[in-house]
């Protein structure tokens, strides 16, 4: 086997269950999980029943870069939402099965391990990043994300020489887990950046379309490509989804876009790889995103949500006012985020994710997701706010 899957950490998860082993919640309460971010909003109904029309069409072979009216769909949507002079949708645009597997691949057919190779992720951090980076023989640059600059990576801090050996950046924004949303001047320095140490951008944006002002939505790294008059996007590609923009995670729809040089070589590599979307699939994401109005429905659920969780919990925590995506990103009282969670499991039947599992040792030698948890806001509305009112019950009482 290959040996650099001794190098993979345990994923948050199983963290999780081995951290509540053993733990007898109370019987009475039905459990709630704030663990996973799975949306459990309806999904989008007219995506289902394109999906159901073209059935037989499961019968057919798929090509690995997408019918046509699919690309030019995602181009069209993306110069919408974006501002964007341009997006060929021949040559910039590839649909994929799903962001995450998009993600570990393209780090697998770009990172050139004949060289220094370091890629760059924001700690605490999206698991697949690290994972795709280790197998694929790179080490992992750490840029911690902690309140004084905003929960965003601090580029400034890192050193001309160790920016020679990069040759990824990968950015979320709007961040998992902390919400936090890249304004278009970060962009731009770090577009700056890669030109002066040539590296690839590659911004993770599955949750640009959950956010929390209707008239200010996230900016994105093409967005910025194009202020700067940049419509090669040079070096710059986006990962987009319908898993959270649609509620569709079982889809497994998304899209890659920007440089056509990365996107070429990707495609070529996919063409082995084996992973093209099947023709019902890519037709029910053309209806997906051709259609905005379920989508502002969703955002709309999710300020409820956020407004009524917020109500009930900033009186006993604090966390930064969330921007967009679904998650609260609390400090917890005492510091321990492993003790607060097994024990909020064991009193009130609440699950929620210790922050210290998605982050690393910083260059300070503090891990910047400990004393937090995620909490993912992502079940109906009653026993999201049943939920909160567990926590801070339980943090009342432990006071």
């Amino acid at each position: 086997m290959n040996p650099d899957l001794d190098a993979l950490k345990p994923y948050p998860f199983e963290r999780l269950a081995n951290l509540k082993d053993g733990v007898m919640p109370p019987a009475g309460p039905a459990h709630i999980p704030l663990t996973i971010g799975e949306p459990q909003h309806a999904p989008f109904a007219a995506a289902l029943e394109t999906l159901q029309a073209h059935q037989l069409d499961f019968a057919r072979y798929p090509a690995t870069a997408g019918i046509p009216e699919l690309r030019d769909t995602i181009a069209g949507w993306a110069r919408r939402r974006f501002g964007l002079e341009g997006l060929d949708a021949e040559r910039q645009v590839l649909p994929v099965n799903g962001t995450r597997e998009a993600i570990f691949a393209f780090v697998q057919a770009a990172l050139d391990r004949t060289r220094p190779a370091r890629v760059a992720v924001p700690n605490p951090f999206y698991q697949i990043y690290e994972g795709a980076t280790l197998l694929a023989g790179g080490q992992p640059l750490y840029l911690d994300c902690r309140a004084e600059n905003g929960f965003r990576p601090d580029f400034d801090a890192v050193p001309a020489d160790t920016w020679r050996e990069v040759q990824i950046v990968f950015l979320c924004s709007p961040g998992n887990p902390t919400g936090a949303v890249t304004p278009r001047a970060e962009f731009e320095k770090l577009i700056a950046l890669a030109d002066e140490h040539d590296f690839i951008i590659a911004s993770d944006e599955c949750y640009s379309e959950l956010y929390l002002d209707e008239g200010a939505p996230p900016p994105g790294l093409l967005e910025a490509c194009a202020s700067l008059g940049r419509h090669d996007y040079r070096r710059c590609l986006v990962f987009h989804s319908l898993s959270k923009r649609s509620n569709l995670p079982g889809l497994r729809s998304g899209f890659v876009a920007g440089d056509a040089g990365l996107i070429a070589p990707f495609k070529r590599y996919r063409t082995y790889h084996g992973c093209a979307m099947s023709l019902p699939l890519q037709h029910a994401s053309i209806t997906a995103w051709n259609d905005e109005a379920h989508v502002r429905a969703n955002r709309d659920a999710y300020r409820e949500k956020f407004a009524a969780v917020s109500e009930i919990l900033a009186p006993v925590l604090e966390f930064p006012t969330p921007e967009a995506s679904f998650y609260l990103w609390p400090a917890v009282p005492g510091g321990d985020d492993e003790a607060f969670t097994r024990a909020l499991f064991s009193m009130e039947h609440v699950s929620v994710l210790p922050g210290s599992y998605m982050g690393r040792l910083g260059a300070d030698g503090t891990n910047p997701g400990a004393g937090r948890i995620r909490l993912a806001l992502v079940a109906e509305l009653d026993a999201t706010v049943e939920a909160a009112q567990r926590i801070r019950r339980f943090i009342e009482r432990s006071a």
